[in-house]
Parts: C-alpha cells; structure tokens; sequence
C-alpha cells in the first residue's frame, strides 16, 4: 500500500497532545494505520488575502508537478524497456525509496529557503519542474526519433517474405545483373504451393528462362524463389502470378543501398546504446528533484490551508498517515469523529462562503473537518 493521508489538525494544549491523540485513536486499539509526524519548518505567513491567492495557485500546481513525476516516471519504464522490473529501483528521492522519503520528509532549506515568502517558493519550484518538464520532452524526443528509426529499420529485417527487407537474403549471385533484356525476380510462394510453382512458372509468360528459378529463403509461411525472364515479359508475367497466389516483391539488387541500410541499422544502433546510459541517469537525478519538489508543494499546501482553517497564531500538527489498505473507511470514521468539533472552526475562520472560494477544494467528496491531503507513491501505470 503505498498511498498516504497527508492531515493537520490544530495543536490542542500543545501539539504533542495532538499527536498522541491521534495514535491513541488509529494504531493503540485498532490497527488503523501507521502513521509519522510529518515536519514542515516555521515559514512566513504573509496576509490572509495572499494564502487564499496561494491556495488556489498551489492546487494547480501541484496537479502540475505531479504530472511530471508521472511523466518522468513512465519515461523510465519505456526507457528501460526489457528491465521494467528494475525500473521502482531507480525511482528514488534523496537517494532513497520513495516511502522512506515521504515518512522521514524533511524541509530541504537549501534548495527552499525559508525566509524567502511563500509564493516565492512556490515560484522556485513551479520554476525547477518546469525546466524538467520542458527538458523531458526535448529528451524523449530525441531518443523517441532514434529508437524509432531504429525500431522501423528492425522490422523491415523482420515479419514475412512479403514485407520484410531481403538485403540480408539475398547475393549478387542470384541476379543477373547488367543485361539489356533478362531480368531475375523475386516471387514469394506459399509453402502449399510450392509444387504449383515449380510446374507452372515456365509458362506464366511467353519469355520466362527455362529452369531458371532458385529457392533463396524460407519462413514459416513462404519461400523465396528467383526466376529470370525477358524484362519486356514483366507485368505479364505478375499478373498471371498474382492469379496463381504467387506474389514478385518489388526488388533491385543494388549492393550501395543495401550496405547503406546497414550501415544506418549499426549507427542507430550504436548513438541508441551511447544515448541510453547518459538519458537514465538524467531520468534518475530529475525524477529524484520532481518528486522532492512535489512533496513539498504538499507541505507548502498543508501549511497554507493549516493557517486559513485553525488561524493564527500558527499552531497545528501535520501528521502522515499510511492507511490499512482493510480499514480505509473505519479510519476515516475515526479522523471525523476525532476531528468534528473542527468543523464549525473552519466555518468561522475561512467563511461561510469558503465553499465558493476557488482552489480550496472544499467540495462535498473532498472536504473533511480537518485539512487532507493524499499522496499516492504509486506512480507507474503497470503493476
């Protein structure tokens, strides 16, 4: 289970108690959850009309950040392609699993520092994750090209006679090559077939060369046959093929073209297994800051609904709950007991009409009498 309640809830004679309330509630009796003090520093408050600007703007975005960790994410599992397995062991943060992270969060002050006010912050990391995002698709895109011109160059190598490519088939042997007017073709016959072939090709036109058909390459399905014949005789000739279900591949042997494709095959090949490791390595370091930066947009909104719901001066406590995935909604009974008496609190302070103020997102489903916010560490599509 690796989803988590993000609450706060006032601090009662001291904050501590708070806590202690909790734990009695969820984990002493019944096993509800497990849950961690979540620490966010003493920031700067700023006016009331300021957080409930703030509380808006910090909504979208962290729907924004979240899609990039998503996205970051995803691209590491296309990335790694064959080794998806391995793909949750580089989605670290700090080095660590993502749950050690979350549990044992703490307000990086470097990066974030406190004194700034809260948009600034806001705006650093709208800032940081938006150069990731726009990193990301210049990234994707360029290995997307390659892996792409790569993957279409393997498939004309692959799949049946009738579509695959035959420069690696075929050799200068099999043609006659330089006349003015015999031609050697390429015809795909089915394996069924192959005894009408060998009876009626001499007479599918009127100057196909005696004994003059070779079988080049089998699949599973067909086979690969030359024939020689008058190039005057050619679309006589694949007509009356076609309506004997023998297919000629449109083909010239031209060894220039085809060492070329070979070439191009090698040098994708090879800028793709270049590009792979360094891209990896950027997808690690960068998912790594998106998802700091996004569990700190949650600290940042906790904080902000925290002061608008309880008021001032600054006194909650935010705590970090993982769920019992069995008791989800027994706990969620517990917190509204627990936290009912807070709802009238909230009225008082945010306003009557608080339901309309855009970015609080107080509707029905989502508002509880205590601020909640949930994390879900789970970030792949696949299991």
């Amino acid at each position: 289970m690796t989803e988590f309640w993000l609450i706060s809830a006032p601090g009662e004679k001291t904050c501590q108690q708070t806590w202690d309330k909790l734990l009695t509630a969820t984990t002493r009796a019944n096993n509800l959850s497990t849950n961690n003090k979540f620490n966010i520093p003493d920031l700067k408050v700023g006016t009331l009309d300021v957080l409930v600007g703030l509380s808006d703007e910090l909504a979208k975005l962290d729907a924004f950040v979240e899609s990039v960790v998503k996205k970051v994410a995803q691209y590491m599992a296309d990335v790694l392609e064959d080794s998806r397995d391995k793909v949750q062991e580089n989605l670290l943060a700090n080095g660590v699993d993502l749950v050690t992270y979350v549990t044992r969060f703490q307000w990086d002050m470097a990066k974030y520092p406190i004194k700034q006010s809260l948009k600034n912050i806001s705006e650093i990391i709208s800032k940081q994750v938006s150069q990731i995002d726009n990193d990301l698709k210049t990234r994707a895109s360029a290995y997307n090209n390659l892996k792409g011109n790569l993957q279409n160059l393997e498939r004309k190598n692959a799949g049946s006679l009738l579509t695959r490519s035959l420069a690696d088939i075929v050799k200068k042997d099999d043609f006659v090559l330089d006349s003015e007017y015999l031609i050697t073709m390429l015809v795909v016959v089915p394996k069924t077939n192959y005894n009408d072939w060998q009876r009626t090709y001499e007479t599918l036109a009127e100057m196909v060369v005696p004994r003059s058909t070779n079988l080049l390459f089998e699949d599973q399905d067909s086979g690969l046959f030359t024939v020689t014949l008058f190039r005057k005789a050619i679309d006589d000739f694949r007509l009356k093929a076609r309506e004997n279900k023998f297919t000629v591949r449109d083909f010239q042997y031209n060894e220039e073209e085809m060492k070329a494709d070979k070439e191009e095959m090698t040098r994708l090949s090879t800028d793709k297994k270049k590009q792979f490791g360094p891209l990896v390595r950027w997808l690690k370091v960068n998912f790594s800051e998106a998802f700091i930066a996004w569990i700190h947009i949650k600290a940042l909104r906790v904080f902000v609904e925290s002061v608008l719901r309880y008021g001032l001066p600054v006194n909650f406590q935010a705590m970090l709950l993982q769920p019992n995935k069995k008791n989800m909604k027994k706990l969620r009974e517990v917190l509204n007991d627990l936290y009912k008496h807070l709802d009238s609190s909230a009225a008082a302070i945010i306003d009557q009409s608080a339901m309309d103020i855009p970015g609080l997102n107080l509707s029905q489903q989502e508002y509880y009498p205590y601020v909640y916010y949930k994390i879900d560490c789970n970030l792949l599509d696949f299991k």
